[in-house]
């Protein structure tokens, strides 16, 4: 069945007409040349990020490399990888992707991941990629999960495996988009469970999470302990698009 899927993408993205996802230029790339400097340029990367949770670091953080919460609060995931921030120039096709089913809009943040942030990240070494979960409620719904859609796209090591059945949500009907923090890790205790097929081969493995966007970090650390209570021994965040600190928000634009 992927081997359909590959094909039926390679011949789409031949036949039929494409733009960018930044600008909106068409064109046979989904992100085009000057896009792609512009977001390499803004990208997390030439930041002094927190090592653990990717939040970029303030003035009294920056020796730990650690920010203030992390040390105060220690979660269960070991580090984390952002590409970009969340109101920065993906959010848009993001949004398109989740709310108005632009599939298409999957393969161009894939290649904004693949041409800015993948080659840094190869030498990662893990047993699995595995997307944050969508309940089945949800999940038919939207008709398909945007984190398994950026995914399965990206370039990782040959070794690790992509799988978007081991992971599962139980379905929840609050929307916590906009909860506060402390809302969210309540909201989000025990909603994470491991496909019990998958069960045993997580054990002593290290394992690579990846999520669309990051905002308190609530729901990656609840996975990770989940991951971690089922045998994993480390757990990796790669994040699409993270939000920051209200003050810094200003300070990247």
């Amino acid at each position: 069945m992927r081997i359909i899927e590959n094909i039926f993408e390679q011949i789409s993205s031949r036949l039929l007409p494409s733009a960018c996802i930044v600008c909106g230029v068409h064109q046979v790339r989904t992100l085009c040349v000057d896009c792609s400097k512009l977001l390499e340029s803004e990208q997390l990367l030439h930041y002094e990020c927190c090592k653990q949770c990717g939040l970029t670091l303030q003035a009294s953080e920056l020796q730990e490399k650690n920010c203030r919460e992390c040390d105060i609060n220690q979660p269960y995931f070991d580090e984390t990888h952002c590409l970009h921030r969340y109101d920065g120039k993906l959010q848009p096709a993001l949004h398109q992707l989740k709310y108005q089913r632009r599939l298409t809009c999957a393969h161009g943040l894939a290649s904004a991941w693949n041409e800015l942030l993948a080659r840094g990240l190869m030498a990662n070494q893990a047993d699995y990629l595995l997307p944050v979960p969508l309940s089945q409620e949800k999940l038919y719904a939207r008709g398909f999960n945007q984190s398994w859609e950026i995914a399965r796209r990206i370039d990782c090591d040959e070794r690790i495996h992509k799988n978007p059945y081991i992971l599962k949500r139980h379905h929840h009907t609050q929307n916590q988009a906009k909860g506060s923090r402390i809302n969210r890790q309540i909201a989000i205790q025990d909603m994470f469970y491991i496909n019990p097929l998958h069960q045993e081969r997580l054990k002593s493995t290290s394992v690579i999470v990846f999520d669309d966007v990051m905002t308190s970090g609530a729901t990656l650390n609840e996975i990770a302990r989940v991951l971690k209570d089922n045998g994993v021994s480390r757990v990796i965040n790669w994040v699409l698009l993270r939000t920051l600190r209200p003050s810094q928000r200003s300070e990247h634009v």
